[in-house]
């Protein structure tokens, strides 16, 4: 079984997508994020206040590609994964990737609040429409491209279930 790897911007649902369609499907949902924190013993605000974010992008492109040598577990990335090439051309090879979007202002107010984001910390929306902008196109590489804004978790994971058997019926004929 290929592994399923959730991408996207930081507040798109993969986390909550990813835990909900692992158990829809029976299988392990991973959150890199916590998989981070489990490896080096420190919260990601941490890592990023002792160590910087170079620091922190190498930890979580090693942690990521031990998770990718595994099968058939469900994996919600944290929004920079994307930033590695060698990322990306890991998590192609090793499974389906899904992109989770939402709207800018759905964004901002599902992270209104969030101290444990350290990229976001101050201005919520000016940090999140700066990001957007430098981060634009770096999730649609993904075969599969899903809208999260307004939509409850159940819909979003039936619609995924139904593309993945659409995409498994394609390969067959």
């Amino acid at each position: 079984m290929d592994n399923i790897i959730f991408i996207g911007f930081t507040g798109t649902g993969k986390s909550t997508v990813g835990k909900a369609l692992a158990q829809a499907l029976g299988r392990r949902h991973v959150d890199l994020d916590e998989a981070i924190v489990e490896a080096d013993g420190r919260t990601i605000p941490d890592i990023f206040r002792d160590e910087g974010e170079p620091f922190f992008r190498q930890l979580e492109s090693d942690v990521l590609a031990r998770l990718l040598q595994q099968n058939g577990l469900v994996i919600s990335t944290g929004g920079g994964a994307v930033l590695s090439m060698e990322n990306v051309k890991r998590m192609m090879e090793s499974g389906l990737v899904v992109n989770v979007r939402a709207a800018e202002e759905e964004i901002v107010r599902r992270l209104s609040g969030h101290s444990d984001r350290p990229l976001l910390v101050g201005d919520v929306q000016g940090r999140v429409q700066k990001l957007l902008k430098e981060r634009a196109g770096r999730y649609d590489f993904a075969p599969l491209q899903i809208e999260t804004t307004g939509r409850d978790v159940s819909s979003i994971v039936e619609e995924i279930i139904e593309k993945m058997t659409e995409m498994a019926d394609s390969r067959k004929d």
